[in-house]
């Protein structure tokens, strides 16, 4: 069980589970720690299940038009930004853009933050979750979590990640 995030944090690792998280509320917090605190390290967990708000027509439009407006004939990878399409690299860079990454106190910042998109199994510490983050529960809430995004902007890359979850999940050992 998860426990809100402190106030004050002196130094340490952090680790936050994304879970019901609204993606730019937890970017800005977490952007916030990072900037401020030079001892703290954080650990995003489960960013597969945040949400971005909006209809899903109206963000799933906007992102593949962002990743449209890049691509080129020749060689769809390599003229303009590369656009992420997995979710913790897409949370990633919603953290680096607010963060001074030009700089040296930016780049530093953002290589104290780690992102996956489930519960690493070697992963321990307690989790915290950041409470002005959380999605507020009301009727006709639109939001799509930032695994859904994936799975419409590239099926065959998170059919494989698919997969290999699932793979993974035979191959534990199961405990009786």
């Amino acid at each position: 069980m998860s426990k809100p995030l402190p106030q004050r944090i002196e130094r340490g690792t952090v680790v936050i589970d994304a879970t019901n998280h609204v993606v730019g509320r937890l970017a800005s917090a977490i952007a916030k720690i990072l900037r401020d605190n030079k001892n703290i390290n954080v650990i995003v967990v489960n960013i597969d299940r945040a949400f971005i708000v909006g209809s899903r027509k109206m963000v799933v439009n906007w992102y593949a038009r962002k990743i449209s407006l890049w691509r080129t004939h020749y060689n769809p990878e390599k003229a303009g930004p590369k656009i992420p399409r997995r979710p913790d690299r897409i949370f990633k860079r919603v953290v680096r853009d607010m963060l001074p990454y030009k700089q040296k106190e930016g780049r530093l910042a953002l290589k104290r933050l780690r992102v996956f998109m489930a519960m690493p199994p070697d992963l321990k510490g307690e989790l915290y979750y950041v409470p002005e983050a959380l999605i507020k529960p009301r009727p006709l809430y639109k939001a799509v979590t930032l695994e859904e995004l994936w799975r419409l902007i590239d099926p065959k890359a998170w059919g494989r990640w698919r997969e290999a979850q699932m793979l993974s999940e035979k191959l534990k050992p199961s405990t009786r």
